[in-house]
């Protein structure tokens, strides 16, 4: 029946997915553009690798909105509720991404042009950084414990979703057209796209229920701080260290592995830029399959041990992938790409559950946000700037690899002191007297 617990969490982890795989692929398809034509349609006036970091710097700024975009989602997501907000976010993504496939180019506006185009990164990162606590929340607070870890995942599978998404355009589009064609007019088509790709991702995303945990809270008349954060920040600022912390390794080495290895690629070891696309789309396939694996594996030996495989191994694969895609084999370079993908899913599968059993009910969408958020400020949005900066002062890629082994570390600091959190229940009564720690709140059996 269509109300049974199985339908109700697929249909929620349908509409999730589809929602961020399309915020994502708006996303990412900016910093592929930024990386293949922007340094040349916006900052036209730079050489070429200056006009790179300036691309990067506006796909950067996207990164500082998105702890802003927490704050005011996640404000309004533990008051109200998490599914209004996702509809929002939505529209203000795909609003964004349709305009700057409208925007003239510096060759008509001037400098006003990259001006708009950072106009509209910022809203775009607004609305994401509004847009992963609700969804993963959603799916958090309407599955079982047991397997949480497993049906929290398939969210985060749309983000390698999204990137399938965007580079297979963006590499069809290259194909089918000349270089000439494809900076001239065909970059554009991949944005407008994202406008019918809205329409069927809102359609979905509003036929689901709001989030049962939420729903039981408020009938409960369960206290909420007046100012969501504050309660976060007063209650659960360990846990938003920890957060940022545990990914600290996961974003950067996405970043360095699906954005700045297309800089890499087509310049310092001299490949097309379609063999450079094809190993990234290949490589989040593989991705995209195995990220609810790794959620399923967290749901059997908890959240850390996962996580703590993902990242020792990464910090150490950062040292053999740029060897193996200065082979120029595209075998090579696509095993550097998806191995090192698959590294990263050991640590992002599990982490939607694993930030999500970190904060109390109605301080829980501001919590995940702010912690979530505030790490993709220190370490994706600079990631492509220093992997090119470093690539740039030293001629090498051994400081990039040594960038991300010491992000790995720092991750695996973070975990290794949290607690493991695959037990919580998240819809554990808190105290009314004062809201505490999901430390302190009390524990299911596992299944």
């Amino acid at each position: 029946m269509a109300n049974t617990p199985s339908a109700r969490i697929g249909k929620v982890v349908g509409a999730s997915l589809v929602g961020t795989t399309i915020e994502w692929y708006d996303f990412f398809l900016y910093g592929s553009a930024a990386a293949l034509v922007f340094n040349k349609l916006f900052f036209p006036t730079a050489d070429a690798l200056t006009g790179t970091l300036l691309a990067f710097l506006t796909y950067a700024v996207g990164f500082v909105a998105r702890p802003l975009g927490g704050l005011v989602f996640g404000h309004f997501g533990d008051r109200i509720g998490r599914k209004r907000l996702l509809v929002v976010s939505l529209l203000l993504m795909g609003g964004a991404t349709f305009l700057i496939g409208c925007l003239p180019t510096y060759a008509t506006l001037g400098v006003a042009a990259p001006v708009l185009l950072t106009v509209l990164r910022l809203v775009q990162g607004f609305a994401l950084g509004g847009e992963w606590g609700g969804a993963v929340l959603l799916v958090s607070e309407h599955g079982e414990p047991r397997n949480r870890g497993f049906w929290a995942s398939w969210p985060q599978a749309g983000a390698p979703g999204g990137n399938l998404l965007a580079t297979g355009v963006l590499a069809v589009l290259a194909a089918v057209q000349t270089d000439e064609a494809f900076l001239a007019w065909g970059w554009r088509i991949a944005f407008l796209l994202s406008g019918v790709l809205v329409l069927i991702g809102l359609w979905i995303r509003l036929t689901v229920t709001e989030s049962p945990v939420f729903t039981e809270a408020l009938a409960r008349q369960e206290p909420a701080p007046q100012a969501p954060i504050l309660g976060v920040l007063r209650h659960h600022w360990r846990d938003v260290l920890i957060a940022i912390g545990a990914r600290m390794a996961e974003n950067v080495s996405y970043y360095v592995m699906t954005a700045f290895v297309l800089v890499y690629g087509t310049t310092a070891a001299g490949l097309p830029k379609g063999t450079v696309l094809n190993a990234v789309l290949i490589g989040s396939a593989v991705h995209f399959v195995t990220i609810p694996l790794w959620g399923a594996l967290s749901d059997r030996l908890g959240r850390r041990p996962v996580y703590l495989l993902g990242a020792a191994g990464i910090g150490l694969w950062a040292f053999a992938f740029f060897p193996l895609i200065d082979t120029k084999s595209f075998a090579l370079v696509t095993l550097a790409v998806t191995v090192g993908l698959l590294f990263h899913g050991a640590m992002y599968g599990p982490q939607a559950a694993f930030f999500s059993e970190l904060f109390a009910t109605r301080m829980r969408y501001s919590g995940v946000s702010i912690g979530y958020q505030l790490a993709s400020i220190v370490a994706g949005a600079v990631a492509p700037l220093i992997a090119v900066a470093l690539l740039d002062a030293y001629g090498s890629s051994v400081p990039v690899s040594v960038y991300v082994a010491g992000a790995a570390v720092l991750t695996l600091i973070a975990v290794l002191i949290a607690r493991e959190t695959r037990h919580r229940d998240l819809g554990a009564v808190e105290p009314t007297s004062g809201l505490t720690p999901m430390a302190a709140a009390p524990t299911v059996k596992e299944a």
